[in-house]
């Protein structure tokens, strides 16, 4: 919600999760993410046929339409148009949408003030009111720049074009403010205040709509079988324990609910202590500290529990289980350098879930950035989500020689430079959130461990592209780096044919992974861009990335945890001056 989106030649925004209307049997659980996340449920959007007008609900937006024909520039229902139609009233030719609207880094969204834009840098000029004021908006076509694009008033003010309007204090020089505006929840939805500055946004760009989502991947004991059908039973059962209902009558109902048991498959009693066991997990398992140390989602307690279950493996499984994780079988194949264990995860089930939104900016992935749009006009008790099955491979990297590189100059000083960066950022972000409070405590985690195992999923990622017949697009990182932790999984990301091919298990026998590793790493020696890549000091989003571009490292933004940034190859294979501060070449 809160996307904008075009139908033919309309333009609408993705009402609130509170208008939506969706179906018990379309709900996803991932009770370990649930609780993460503060809500009940997550529901997959659901796909009414258009005519019948539920599911996901829209709203028309931008408000102000122009005609291409007369030039009348005005709010929608001024025009006076019949019900399903967007014809001018004057000389009934079809109505376009505004290409611009403005926003603000705390999600707001509001329509371009044309009117304001017009008489405000007017407003020493002289204008003849009596004829009220009817806007127009021409444009030449002689080029594509804002220059052509001319608003005009009625009331004889000097017309004015929308040059500079894209400048990031053209809306607070003129003193527009940010109205606080929420569109997607319906009129009447602003809030009190907004401080933030608003900016002028093409309709359909990308930065005016950044989704924040948190996944999880569905491991032991919540993929067993058992809790996967307990799953829409739980909240009852779990009120029913709370209030201390007697035994006799819990288990007597549990046996009368042959979905619960499965026609016999599982005992009553055996229902019953799975209920315990989950209320025990989850009522002991921590949750979000507000006020925690910035770190990656890399270091979360989610991932944490991921890692332990990755590393470890599964035992037997059985077929309706979603998570099953084996020991690569090629014991007479040593491991390449570096890497400490491979393990096939055969099946994996990931459930992603959209938290909430911002624009303008790309949130950050620390999670410092504390921006977050509303869902609903409510807090929701329920979020949408999707869920995607396939396999991976999870690698951990040795770690006795990764504190050895750790220590070493080269990576510490490359690391040091996009760390520094970072904290600006952040604490750039913060004055804006929060002007009265100081920002010096704000400190990046950037390590050369996390730069290090991110840049090394890259290059996996488009070497496995090759081998496997997946397009990159079709692949995924999850990281789990720490101090304690250091392990990538790379597994099939989509939930359409692309992610069903089958083979990416097949990487992680010790001999394929051999192969593709060493010819990752000698793809990775060499950029098309070299010299200029490798000796950049500054590249990517916000100057975050080193040696890193889309002709040796960067991936499609979908497979990437973090947006592409937080990358340099030199961490893998070293510099002209320092081979050492690249990981690998201790093997040479």
């Amino acid at each position: 919600m809160g996307s904008m989106i075009a139908i033919e030649d309309q333009s609408y925004i993705v009402s609130g999760l509170d208008s939506w209307r969706v179906w018990p049997s379309d709900e996803i659980f991932e009770p370990r993410l649930q609780r993460w996340l503060g809500v009940e449920r997550f529901q997959l959007p659901p796909a009414d046929e258009p005519s019948s007008g539920d599911g996901i609900r829209t709203r028309r937006f931008p408000e102000w339409y122009s005609c291409g024909d007369c030039g009348s520039l005005r709010e929608f229902r001024d025009f006076d148009s019949s019900t399903g139609t967007a014809k001018c009233d004057t000389c009934e030719k079809t109505l376009t949408p505004s290409r611009f609207v403005i926003a603000c880094e705390n999600g707001h969204l509001d329509d371009f003030p044309y009117f304001a834009w017009l008489h405000k840098k007017n407003a020493a000029g002289s204008a003849d009111t009596s004829g009220g004021h009817r806007l127009s908006l021409e444009s030449s076509g002689q080029t594509a720049s804002l220059r052509s694009i001319v608003i005009k008033c009625s009331c004889g003010v000097r017309p004015a074009s929308l040059e500079g309007a894209f400048d990031k204090g053209a809306m607070p020089d003129l003193g527009i403010k940010c109205r606080a505006k929420r569109p997607w929840l319906g009129r009447g939805a602003a809030e009190t205040s907004c401080d933030a500055a608003p900016r002028t946004l093409q309709r359909g760009a990308s930065a005016a709509w950044f989704g924040i989502t948190r996944s999880a991947l569905a491991i032991p004991p919540w993929s067993e079988t058992l809790q996967q059908r307990l799953n829409r039973a739980y909240p009852a059962l779990r009120r029913r324990v709370e209030r201390g209902d007697r035994e006799e009558d819990l288990l007597e109902d549990i046996e009368a609910d042959s979905t619960l048991t499965d026609n016999g498959r599982f005992t009553p009693e055996a229902i019953l202590a799975a209920v315990r066991r989950r209320m025990e997990l989850l009522d002991s398992a921590p949750l979000p500290d507000p006020d925690e140390t910035l770190i990656f989602e890399s270091a979360s307690t989610l991932r944490r529990e991921e890692y332990a279950q990755l590393y470890d493996g599964t035992g037997t499984v059985s077929r309706e289980e979603n998570f099953e994780c084996v020991r690569a079988g090629d014991d007479l194949i040593p491991l390449p350098f570096g890497i400490k264990r491979s393990m096939l995860v055969k099946r994996l089930r990931e459930v992603r879930a959209l938290e909430s939104f911002t624009r303008v900016t790309m949130p950050d992935p620390v999670g410092g950035d504390t921006r977050r749009a509303a869902m609903a006009g409510t807090p929701p008790k329920w979020l949408p989500a999707i869920e995607v099955s396939g396999e991976g491979v999870f690698l951990a990297v040795d770690e006795e020689r990764l504190q050895t590189w750790e220590r070493r100059e080269g990576p510490r000083d490359r690391a040091r430079q996009i760390r520094l960066r970072h904290t600006a950022n952040l604490r750039e972000r913060a004055e804006k959130a929060r002007p009265s409070k100081p920002t010096g405590e704000i400190t990046s985690p950037v390590t050369p461990r996390y730069v290090f195992l991110h840049t090394l999923a890259h290059v996996l990622i488009n070497e496995w592209s090759l081998d496997c017949g997946y397009p990159a697009a079709a692949l995924r990182e999850r990281l789990y780096v720490d101090k304690d932790m250091a392990g990538i999984l790379i597994y099939t990301a989509t939930s359409d044919s692309a992610g069903s091919l089958g083979g990416v298990v097949a990487q992680g026998e010790h001999r394929a992974l051999h192969t593709s590793l060493e010819a990752a790493l000698a793809r990775t020696e060499w950029c098309s861009q070299d010299p200029p890549c490798m000796e950049a000091e500054a590249a990517g989003i916000d100057s975050l990335n080193l040696a890193a571009c889309y002709a040796c490292v960067l991936l499609p933004e979908t497979s990437c945890e973090t947006n592409n940034v937080f990358l340099d190859r030199a961490m893998l294979i070293g510099t002209p001056d320092d081979p050492l501060t690249g990981f690998f070449n201790e093997a040479h």
